[in-house]
C-alpha cells in the first residue's frame, strides 16, 4: 500500500453472512488471512438485530492473533452499552491491541434499522444526535483524565466517576462519524477524527467531504486532519450480471431488502475487478483515502474467496490514486493503518 490509499475489509460477524454450518470461529482466521494479505485494516459492525457476534467481543479475539493491522468497529453503537462502561471497554482494547484501536460511531439509521435499537436498549430516539455526541466527549474525558472526574452535558450527568483505564494512545482511540446529513458533516468537522459514508454516488462524497472541512475550518481545526474513508459493500465477479445475483441474496439476507433499494441508500461496488477497481477510484477521486469494504457473500466459504480476490485490486487503486493528492489525517492508529 502508499501512504495515500489504505484498503480495509469487515469480518463477516453476521451468522446471516457466516452460513449456515459455519463455526464461527473460523472468524478468527479470516482476520488472520487478512493481515497475511497485507490488508490496511480489520473492521467489525454493530447491532442487535440477528444473530451475531457482539463487535467488540470480535475484536478482543483478534487482537491477540494479529500484530501490524489496525482494528476497528464500522460502526459501534453507543446507545446499546452504557457510556462509561464502554469507554473501559474501548480502551482495554486499545491497550490490548497495541494501540491499534479506530473508533467509527453512529447514532442509528432511521427507521427499522435504528429506532428498534433504541427500543431495546430503553433509550428514547429523541435527541440521539446529541446522546452520541456527548457520549463521545465522556470518552475523550475519562481517556484523559488523571484522577477522578464529572461529567455534564445536556443529556448525560456523572459526578465523580472513578479514575478509569487509561488508552495505549495518547488521547484514546481516533474517532471517526458515519452519517452524511447535513448536521452529521458539520459535526464531523467540528469533533471528529474521521468520517465514514456511504453514498451511493461519488458525487455526493465530494460534495460531503467539502462540507466537512469547511466545518473544521470554521472550527478552527485543520481540515486534512480529518481521515475521509468510504463505507462500501463489494463483490468481484466474472461478469455485473453475475455478480448482481449474489449481491441480492446478500442484501435480502442482511438488511432484508431487495438490492435494488439497498443501491438507493449505500454504496455498493461488483462486477469484474478492473470495473470495481474503476468505481471505486470514482470515490477515490472524489477524496476518499481510506475504503473499509463489507464482502457482499453470505456464506464464509465465498468470503474467504472475496477476500483474496479484493486484495488484488491493490495495485488498481494504487493506479486510481495517482494525482489524487492526500487526505490522510489522525485516525490511522498503527503501522501500516
Amino acid at each position: 500500500m502508499t501512504d495515500d490509499i489504505r484498503l480495509g475489509v469487515l469480518v463477516p460477524i453476521g451468522k446471516a453472512q457466516w452460513g449456515a454450518g459455519t463455526d464461527p470461529r473460523e472468524l478468527v482466521d479470516f482476520a488472520i488471512r487478512a493481515e497475511e494479505l497485507g490488508y490496511d485494516s480489520l473492521w467489525v459492525n454493530d447491532s442487535l438485530l440477528g444473530p451475531r457476534i457482539e463487535a467488540l467481543t470480535m475484536l478482543a479475539a483478534v487482537a491477540p492473533v494479529t500484530d501490524r493491522i489496525p482494528l476497528g468497529t464500522a460502526t459501534l453503537l453507543p446507545v446499546l452499552r452504557r457510556p462509561v462502561q464502554a469507554a473501559q471497554t474501548l480502551a482495554s482494547l486499545d491497550l490490548l491491541s497495541g494501540g491499534r484501536l479506530t473508533v467509527a460511531v453512529g447514532a442509528g439509521f432511521p427507521g427499522r434499522f435504528g429506532r428498534p435499537l433504541h427500543d431495546l436498549s430503553e433509550v428514547a430516539w429523541a435527541d440521539r444526535f446529541t446522546r452520541l455526541d456527548e457520549t463521545v466527549a465522556l470518552w475523550r474525558r475519562l481517556w484523559t483524565a488523571d484522577g477522578p472526574t464529572s461529567f455534564h452535558g445536556d443529556l448525560l450527568h456523572f459526578d465523580e466517576i472513578p479514575p478509569a483505564t487509561a488508552p495505549s494512545q495518547a488521547g484514546g482511540p481516533p474517532i471517526w462519524l458515519g452519517g452524511a446529513a447535513p448536521a452529521a458533516l458539520a459535526r464531523t468537522g467540528r469533533r471528529y477524527d474521521g468520517w465514514l459514508p456511504y453514498p451511493p454516488d461519488p458525487a455526493d462524497y465530494r460534495s460531503g467531504l467539502a462540507e466537512v472541512r469547511r466545518a473544521a475550518a470554521d472550527a478552527g481545526r485543520v481540515p486534512g486532519t480529518i481521515t475521509p474513508a468510504l463505507f462500501v459493500s463489494v463483490l468481484i465477479a466474472d461478469t455485473e450480471e453475475s455478480g448482481r445475483d449474489t449481491l441480492a441474496d446478500y442484501s435480502r439476507a442482511n438488511y432484508g431488502l431487495a438490492l435494488r433499494d439497498l443501491e438507493a441508500i449505500q454504496a455498493v461496488i461488483t462486477g469484474p475487478p478492473a470495473q470495481v477497481a474503476a468505481r471505486l477510484g470514482h470515490y477515490i477521486t472524489a477524496g476518499a483515502r481510506h475504503l473499509v469494504c463489507r464482502i457482499g457473500t453470505v456464506d464464509l466459504r465465498s468470503a474467504r474467496d472475496q477476500l483474496d480476490r479484493l486484495a488484488e485490486l491493490l495495485p488498481l487503486l494504487r493506479e486510481a490514486a495517482g494525482g489524487s493528492g492526500s487526505g490522510e489525517g489522525r485516525g490511522e492508529g498503527g503501522a501500516g493503518a
